[in-house]
């Protein structure tokens, strides 16, 4: 049993590094997650500035044609009000040529005078038509003459006001406009720092996918290693049982200087170094596993393991090795030529080994069901090495 607990450490060895793993995608997950809720603060709080830009560009361009109305209604005046000037001054034109034409009558003809109007009077009828029509006609030109002076003035103050009213107009319409530009522009750079940060919290929610989903397929692992360390502790323990129930013949019985135990299971023969004792525990350990192409080699732990892969198990339990190694790697591996206790036959397409005279061997696993034999092997074309001191 304490030899077994060789196998075991690897197990828990591996076990462990897989939670410091898990654990080290859980803290990064839980930054991003931080991350992402400072982003998803950071959109809201534009969002709201977006939203409140788009009111506020609303409104001015409420304003904006409500002023417009209010100018176009100032502009009819206008035309209206150069209309009613223009036929003012026709009027005043024709008025005035009126009055020339009266002036240069009189000027040519003479004007008549009271004397002459009585002396040329037929009648007392006559006299007074002639003296109202010297009177009218006077007054006709005065009326005349201050008629188009006052609607000359008249037109001229309301043109001009109309006129500043048009320019002042102007001028607010401007500002408006200047004021709905400007809050366009903040709106689409709110807009644009809104799809920045959203961008942002994207990539960290892709981050934090990808950190679940690697956190998952580690706990998947462990949950295997740890069913498979309890599965090894199980077989132990039974074999420990059963060794106990047999009497001490059974289970240390000698072949040819070889120990075998009855039971199935490899025991070291006594006297054997210690490292012995642990690649015989480990070389149990996973005797029965299937083979698996490239099993062990990413990790120790593996529910199967190749021809490599079962070598380097074992030599790890012993501290033999530190990580797993290809059969090719395992040619220059330790010592040159067969060793006492441990002797490793390697070339670039298989290795196997003898531990106290068996053979531990995936072609003995395709035979029998067990990488444990007894002789059998090829030597032909291996590289024959062994651990130092071994």
């Amino acid at each position: 049993m304490g030899a077994l607990a060789g196998g075991g450490t690897l197990i828990a060895t591996s076990s462990a590094d897989i939670q410091s793993q898990i654990q080290a995608n859980k803290s990064a997950a839980a930054s991003l997650q931080d991350q992402i809720n400072s982003e998803s603060a950071s959109i809201s709080k534009t969002a709201g500035g977006v939203a409140a830009a788009k009111q506020k560009l609303s409104m001015v361009q409420a304003q904006l044609e409500d002023h417009i109305t209010e100018l176009t209604k100032v502009q009819t005046q206008v035309m209206e009000a150069r209309d009613q000037l223009l036929a003012l001054e026709r009027r005043l034109q024709a008025a005035s040529t009126d009055l020339a034409s009266n002036l240069r009558a009189e000027y040519e003809n003479g004007s008549p005078n009271l004397v002459d109007v009585i002396l040329n009077a037929h009648g007392f009828s006559n006299l007074l038509d002639q003296v109202s029509y010297i009177k009218d006609a006077q007054n006709q030109d005065a009326q005349v003459v201050n008629f188009t002076k006052t609607a000359r003035a008249k037109v001229l103050k309301e043109a001009t006001s109309l006129g500043k009213l048009e320019l002042k107009d102007r001028a607010l319409t401007n500002q408006i406009l200047s004021q709905r530009n400007q809050v366009a522009a903040i709106e689409i750079g709110l807009a644009k720092q809104q799809i920045a940060e959203e961008g942002q919290r994207s990539h960290a929610q892709a981050k934090l996918a990808d950190v679940n989903s690697k956190t998952q397929a580690l706990q998947q692992k462990l949950q295997q290693e740890q069913e498979q360390q309890e599965k090894a502790v199980e077989a132990q323990e039974a074999a420990a049982k059963a060794a106990a129930a047999q009497s001490p013949e059974q289970v240390n019985q000698q072949v040819g200087g070889i120990a075998i135990d009855t039971s199935g299971m490899v025991q070291p023969p006594p006297g054997a170094p210690q490292a012995v004792d642990e690649m015989i525990a480990a070389g149990n350990a996973i005797a029965t596993l299937p083979y698996i192409w490239g099993g062990g080699h990413g990790s120790f732990v593996s529910p199967g393991y190749d021809c490599s892969g079962s070598v380097s198990y074992v030599l790890a339990a012993a501290g033999m090795l530190s990580s797993p190694e290809t059969s090719g790697a395992l040619e220059s591996y330790g010592d040159p030529g067969p060793g006492q206790w441990v002797t490793i036959y390697a070339n670039a397409g298989h290795v196997w080994m003898t531990i106290a005279g068996w053979r531990f061997d995936t072609v003995a696993l395709a035979e029998d069901g067990t990488r444990w034999s007894r002789g059998g092997g090829e030597f032909g074309g291996f590289v024959v090495r062994h651990p130092p001191g071994l």
